[in-house]
């Protein structure tokens, strides 16, 4: 079991990240970071630098963030809790078109050989397990050169918060065939909404924040939490940073009466990273809450979740991913790492296939998000956390 760090290694560890905040020119503006470990104990736990580049109000550890693809995590954990009650199955295509008909009858973009493209019929059905391990076909216009290129004049915003934007755009790849990250997760999102006749945000507040006394993370931050939220930046190539329009606009914007809003299951939370960790905690403890001691899945779903999804079509860590947005995201590796390491893919996030050089073990799942914040959860040493920023793009840090 980790233990909580002493008081001096605590303070070691808090001059490390200050020396990345501090100075008139920092290399990051502020950043969050938490550990836990099985037990919900706190093992470190440090808020440094400033909320905003310009904003001069210190950076806390109750700076709301935009958590962006750390909501994935959150969105596999409400419908793995339908698989577990039989309302959901994994594998069965034609319940998951009974939810989603749209994915019945979505085609599959290819290139024409004539510097256009088609569109042709999948020649398989996609399942929900699929979209869980990102092998339903489907990418993000920000990193897929083909669907930017097909989608112009008009464009694709994937963070527009527009339900057309982010689900109705076309497969990339013919199900079943390639890993590829992309809005699957979105998708989930939907399912779960149509299963249980519910928004995504009522569902998370009761069957998951709420048992883990989260009080936090939501799709649309209050107005208390707007004026506590993080400032978003931009790293130009020479390094150096500004301050810049928030990405994800839309749940922070005023809505109309009546308004149906979006809950963009794949990346659209915000809230607290130290409160996400009580998420990390609960799955160490194989399902349960150390703090309240709610269970919210079984010790045998966690398992099949950190369980390897795409064995026979592994992710080279050094595999360079492309990017049609450089605004958005770099073009860099999975992982800067030996040439021959892989990662697999659990339900939702990546699971790590060798132990690390700081010892974190082969098993353990990881993700991010495109502002540059990360999460892991280390079930085999009990120890899980995150480190937060608002830097774009994804990769240069």
């Amino acid at each position: 079991m980790v233990q909580v760090l002493s008081a001096a290694a605590a303070a070691a560890a808090s001059r490390v990240m200050d020396t990345y905040t501090e100075g008139p020119s920092p290399q990051i503006p502020g950043m969050v970071y938490c550990a836990v470990n099985k037990d919900g104990d706190v093992v470190f736990s440090h808020a440094s630098g400033k909320k905003g580049l310009n904003d001069g109000v210190a950076m806390t550890t109750d700076t709301i963030f935009w958590m962006a693809s750390y909501t994935k995590l959150i969105t596999s954990i409400a419908c793995m809790q339908l698989v577990e009650q039989g309302i959901l199955k994994l594998d069965d295509s034609s319940q998951l078109e009974s939810f989603a008909p749209e994915l019945k009858a979505v085609k599959v973009l290819r290139h024409d050989g004539h510097g256009g493209f088609l569109l042709e019929e999948k020649d398989r059905r996609i399942t929900l397990r699929m979209l869980l391990n990102h092998t339903a076909g489907f990418g993000y216009a920000f990193e897929d050169l083909k669907l930017r290129d097909w989608s112009r004049p008009i464009g694709i915003d994937d963070f527009s918060g527009n339900r057309a934007d982010v689900l109705y755009g076309p497969l990339v790849n013919q199900p079943g065939t390639k890993f590829q990250y992309g809005v699957s997760m979105d998708w989930v999102g939907i399912i779960v909404e149509r299963a249980t006749d519910s928004s995504l945000e009522k569902y998370f507040q009761k069957c998951i924040l709420g048992p883990l006394d989260i009080h936090s993370i939501t799709f649309f931050p209050s107005e208390e939490m707007k004026e506590s939220l993080a400032h978003m930046h931009s790293r130009a190539p020479d390094g150096n940073l500004t301050t810049r329009d928030h990405l994800y606009r839309y749940p922070l914007l005023p809505r109309s009466p009546g308004e149906d809003p979006f809950c963009m299951g794949g990346g659209g939370c915000f809230g607290k990273p130290t409160e996400y960790c009580r998420i990390i905690a609960t799955l160490l403890n194989n399902g349960v809450s150390p703090d309240t001691e709610a269970k919210i899945l079984e010790p045998e779903t966690v398992e099949e979740m950190f369980t390897d999804q795409i064995p026979a079509i592994p992710r080279y860590c050094n595999e360079g991913t492309p990017s049609g947005k450089p605004d958005l995201a770099k073009p860099c590796p999975i992982v800067p790492c030996a040439d021959d390491l892989t990662e697999g893919w659990g339900l939702s996030f990546s699971l790590s296939h060798s132990k690390s050089a700081t010892g974190r073990a082969a098993g353990s799942g990881s993700w991010e998000g495109v502002a540059n914040l990360f999460w892991f959860a280390d079930k085999d040493n009990g120890v899980g956390g995150v480190i937060a920023s608002q830097i774009l793009p994804y990769g240069g840090m």
